[in-house]
């Protein structure tokens, strides 16, 4: 199964391919989508659509799983979160791929084993995981890890007792 996941942010957003076979994960394709600070929100959000467009449509994801929202006590910033969610949930809906949604602790906790994990140890665990030379960018190792918790919870009795959400 061919996974896209997905950190989405207005001004870096983590992307993660994975194929995942089994027990065995291999990264295809990982980064940053990066928007600078002069660039307006709305092309941003264009920015987001298109470069994820163009993943999906290049490697040819069954599957998106996505970060969840968490509690934010910045309404703006949950706002600009969301916008960057729904331009990626609708790139990926475009191209009808099947989305699930994952709590950032629920991500934390299948790849590092504990939900309060810091971003250091998510990106370092990604790295052993894979088995990638080096460490990845903090987003795209969010994504990469998103990805993977999506692995982990489709196969097996974890996918019975506690299925992720789909949206």
């Amino acid at each position: 199964m061919i996974i896209l996941g997905v950190d989405p942010s207005l001004r870096e957003t983590g992307y993660g391919i994975l194929d995942s076979n089994g027990g065995e994960s291999k990264a295809i394709a990982f980064g940053t989508i990066k928007n600078g600070a002069d660039l307006l929100p709305s092309r941003c959000l264009v920015r987001i659509a298109d470069e994820l467009k163009n993943l999906i449509q290049t490697h040819e994801p069954e599957v998106m799983a996505i970060e969840g929202l968490f509690y934010c006590q910045n309404m703006k910033t949950a706002l600009t979160l969301g916008q960057a969610r729904g331009a990626a949930l609708l790139a990926a809906a475009e191209h009808g791929l099947v989305i699930f949604e994952y709590a950032p602790r629920k991500v934390k906790q299948s790849v590092v084993g504990h939900g309060g994990a810091q971003k250091l140890q998510v990106g370092k665990m990604v790295q052993r995981m894979l088995s990638l030379d080096t460490e990845p960018p903090e987003d795209a190792a969010d994504a990469l890890a998103v990805a993977l918790c999506h692995a982990q919870s489709s196969r097996g009795l974890a996918a019975r007792i506690n299925p992720p959400k789909q949206i």
